[in-house]
């Protein structure tokens, strides 16, 4: 059956239900055919208007324009008795040829828009929402401005992440715990051409190994128990023609290494439960603490897979080694600290840089950073003096002032000199390491011991025997 099969009032009734307000014409913007509908909003009825230009029917039309150049005219704003109307216009075309055109009008009245806008607006809202929290968290929050230092290892590193933020190669930045790779990752991103695409970071450690391979790769419908219905996109597409950061790349199991070596080699994935390949196209910035190459040669870590990734090779210095850097980094810091506790003018005052300058950081820039939102934490005034400072950095501080007099004296009176055996002084290092390493992870033990780059049964182990809680 057809359209010829309907009878004429049912394809009527049909119109005026789906289009409410519809008025067609022929090439000479003629009305051959209106609807009641669209009459009685403009104050006339059928027979007045069949036949009649459609100027001369209906207010600020461009019907008849259409009519001519066929050229469709799409949610138009139109005013008719006062009221704002959302007009569209389409050409009708028939076996080639411009014959007139259709038109209809929606939200007839200020009250049918603000009806329509109160239903949909929620939906808008929430989409934005979700939107901009989607571009947020995949685009990249650093820049190389805010990569802070004049020292001559951490100005060469800087210098080479800009030259080769351009290139799509694989990145291997090498560095201690909290010496910014992160930074550096989210700088070379930001500089690269794919910086409109998102930028995904993943901390291998953190995720557990049953789940690291439906996080990177996605996984298919019904792939597994509890696996969300549709499945679920991987890391690796969400980053597709962006930036993904394998952070801690270092602590990823062996099984994971072979699947994300020959992600890298055919640039393409396979989700799990899933039988189809997806390409992707993503730029690799792989970041670690640990020696690979070590790793290698242990067995831990896969060759073919090191050299994928080693393609350009970027080493970030620690900040015991950016002595100069301290200050000026420091002072980056509190800004940013300063938005986050509404502060304004902190400063630090000339001990407490002193201070600063004369510890070994081995928490690096991160433990910096905490030291000083405690400091700010406790601060009355705007100026952060000594007693503001954790007690182990207070008595850091001080060891080195009884260090260096005591150096003095020995050299003086060497004879007085009290030497202690070395087993007992390299003890009391060992347990102040500890002490730091701890303070630097606000009590977490196996954030220390990854710190110290000790394993975690030792690092209790050692604990215990300095009787440390």
């Amino acid at each position: 059956m057809g359209i010829d099969n309907i009878p004429y009032k049912w394809l009527q009734e049909i119109i005026n239900l789906t289009a409410e307000r519809i008025v067609i014409v022929d090439r000479n913007g003629i009305i051959i055919y209106i609807n009641s509908t669209y009459c009685e909003f403009l104050g006339t009825i059928v027979e007045q208007a069949m036949g009649r230009h459609v100027k001369d029917v209906i207010e600020n039309t461009r019907m008849h324009i259409v009519a001519t150049t066929g050229q469709a005219e799409p949610a138009s704003v139109q005013s008719i008795n006062g009221s704002e109307m959302i007009a569209n216009r389409f050409p009708l075309i028939v076996d080639g040829e411009l014959v007139g055109a259709v038109g209809t009008v929606m939200f007839r009245t200020p009250e049918d828009w603000w009806d329509y806008q109160r239903k949909i607006e929620p939906l808008l809202e929430e989409l934005k929402y979700y939107k901009t929290k989607y571009e947020k968290e995949l685009k990249s929050k650093y820049s190389f401005k805010d990569l802070v230092g004049k020292s001559k290892d951490f100005q060469l590193a800087k210098s080479l992440a800009e030259r080769i933020s351009g290139s799509q190669s694989a990145v291997l930045l090498l560095g201690e715990s909290g010496t910014g790779k992160e930074l550096f990752a989210h700088a070379i991103h930001d500089n690269s051409t794919r910086a409109t695409f998102p930028f995904v970071p993943i901390n291998c450690a953190s995720i557990p190994e049953h789940l690291l391979e439906s996080e990177l790769f996605g996984y298919e419908d019904g792939a597994f128990t509890g696996a969300k219905k549709g499945g679920k996109k991987g890391q690796f597409q969400i980053a597709n023609y962006g930036t993904i950061f394998l952070d801690e790349v270092g602590d990823m199991p062996l099984s994971m290494q072979s699947k994300l070596l020959r992600v890298l080699q055919e640039k393409e994935i396979q989700r799990v439960g899933g039988q189809t390949s997806i390409p992707v196209d993503v730029r690799v910035i792989a970041a670690t603490h640990r020696d690979l190459e070590k790793m290698v040669e242990e067995g831990k870590f896969r060759k073919d897979l090191y050299y994928r990734l080693n393609v350009i090779k970027i080493e970030i210095p620690p900040l015991r080694n950016r002595k100069e850097d301290i200050q000026s980094i420091a002072n980056g810091l509190l800004k940013k600290l300063e938005k986050k506790f509404y502060r304004h003018g902190t400063l630090l005052s000339e001990e407490v840089i002193e201070c600063l300058v004369h510890y070994t950081w081995p928490g690096n820039i991160r433990e910096l950073e905490n030291v000083l939102e405690r400091a700010i934490n406790v601060l009355d005034g705007k100026r952060i003096e000594l007693t503001h400072l954790p007690l182990y950095l207070r008595d850091h501080d001080k060891n080195n002032d009884q260090s260096i007099e005591s150096i003095n004296r020995s050299a003086m009176a060497p004879s007085q000199t009290l030497v202690q055996p070395l087993k007992e002084t390299l003890a009391q290092v060992e347990k102040q390491a500890i002490l730091q390493a701890l303070a630097t992870a606000k009590g977490n033990k196996q954030e220390a011991a990854k710190i110290l780059q000790i394993g975690k049964t030792r690092f209790y182990e050692k604990c215990k025997i300095y009787n440390i809680q």
